[in-house]
This record gives structure tokens, C-alpha cells and sequence, in this order.
């Protein structure tokens, strides 16, 4: 992934337990190294490269939380560790937002 966060206090802030999911303004696009996310708002553009993350942003709607993404997607501890600093990342660009009760 290439997107940098905005502040090293958007990945601390970044909660696990939390619903989230993509961005209604952000289009997810399958490529062959993996996807590319825009997000029509900011005009920014992400690229995911890891196909672990690409499920687990994909799949963020049908959990309750990002744990339980994480948690489904197989990935073990180290790597779970390594997608949440992505989604941190995510979150802090506006790709993925936290869900309210209204959008679950």
C-alpha cells in the first residue's frame, strides 16, 4: 500500500473493535497486482498490493468489527498486526470509514 497517514496520532486512534468499511465515495477496482482504490472525494488514490488486505478492506461490511475481519481472513498474529497498520493507514486517508449504526 502506498498511501502515507497523516499523523502518527491516525494510527494510535485507529480502532480495531470498531465497525468500518469502504468509503461510500471510494471505488475499489480489481488490477493484477492486487487493487486500486480512488476515492472520488479527495481524489486519491491507493494501491493495495497484498491480497490478504484486499479481502479483509473488501470483506470490512460483512463483520462487526476490524478484528473479526482480520480474524476471518486466516492471517496470523504478525500479520494481523502488519493489515491493521494498513487499514490504520486507510482510515486516516478516508478509504475506509468507521460504520454508524444507521449504515450497518
Amino acid at each position: 500500500m502506498t498511501a502515507v497517514p497523516e499523523s502518527p496520532a491516525a494510527l494510535t486512534s485507529f480502532d480495531l473493535d470498531r465497525a468500518w468499511g469502504v468509503h461510500p465515495s471510494v471505488a475499489v477496482r480489481p488490477e493484477p497486482f492486487g487493487a486500486l482504490l480512488y476515492h472520488f472525494g479527495t481524489r486519491r488514490l491507493s494501491f493495495l498490493k497484498d491480497p490478504t488486505l484486499l479481502s479483509v478492506v473488501t470483506t470490512l461490511a460483512d463483520h462487526p468489527s476490524a478484528r473479526a475481519a482480520l480474524a476471518a481472513s486466516g492471517a496470523d498474529v504478525t500479520q494481523q498486526r502488519r493489515l491493521a497498520r494498513a487499514l490504520a493507514t486507510l482510515a486516516s486517508t478516508e478509504m475506509i470509514t468507521e460504520r454508524t449504526e444507521a449504515s450497518r
